[in-house]
């Protein structure tokens, strides 16, 4: 048999190994993390002067997240009153349907503008990128009135929590810039919706 027919015949016999044993599992492993993955998620707008017939930023939200594959699982709307924002969103996070909340409004710095008070004690990690980069991306279109905005993000009992402006377009520019492709299984390298299962280890 000559040299090179040999290693053709090792070269065949090696894929061949590689193809019943390597490939298929790396493969369905592939396969598995490029499937979406709908996640139950939460909406709460927190304004003292509008109702969920005035609220563009929560009706926004409410569609977009439904439009990309998620489920509304809750929706809210409550006064800039830090106890009643505390106590609705830890009754969300207390129960296990709950994947994700979308909070708008209230990140302000005026005297009623209490969301972070209300909401970052209850995180148990926070996301320090989403507000960094919320904040560099509104840059662009607000110049520098995007320091007025005090967006945060984090994780509370292993759900994903949002906080944004009140406004449709700063809620627009979270949603369809951030937070759609981090709470999409498909988004590569990496992604939130794909850690959830690994967040109470």
């Amino acid at each position: 048999m000559a040299p090179d027919e040999g290693d053709a015949r090792i070269g065949a016999n090696a894929a061949h190994h590689f193809s019943l044993r390597g490939f298929p599992a790396t493969l369905a492993r592939m396969t598995a993390q490029a499937d979406f993955i709908p996640l139950s998620l939460c909406v709460l707008t927190v304004s003292d002067t509008r109702t969920l017939g005035e609220d563009s930023s929560g009706d926004y939200l409410a569609t977009a997240l439904t439009e990309a594959g998620h489920r509304l699982y809750a929706r809210a709307l409550l006064p800039d009153d830090r106890y009643r924002l505390r106590a609705q969103v830890s009754q969300w996070i207390a129960d296990p349907a709950t994947d994700g909340i979308l909070v708008t409004g209230g990140t302000g710095f005026t005297g009623r503008d209490s969301t972070p008070e209300a909401l970052l004690p209850l995180l148990d990690k926070e996301m320090p990128g989403f507000g960094e980069l919320f904040r560099a991306m509104s840059f662009d279109e607000i110049g520098t009135s995007t320091l007025q905005s005090r967006a945060f993000a984090g994780l509370a009992n292993g759900t994903f929590l949002f906080a944004l402006p009140g406004s449709t377009s700063a809620c627009r520019t979270a949603w369809d810039k951030i937070i759609r492709a981090q709470l999409d299984a498909r988004t590569r390298p990496c992604n939130l919706a794909t850690l959830r299962p690994r967040l109470k280890e």
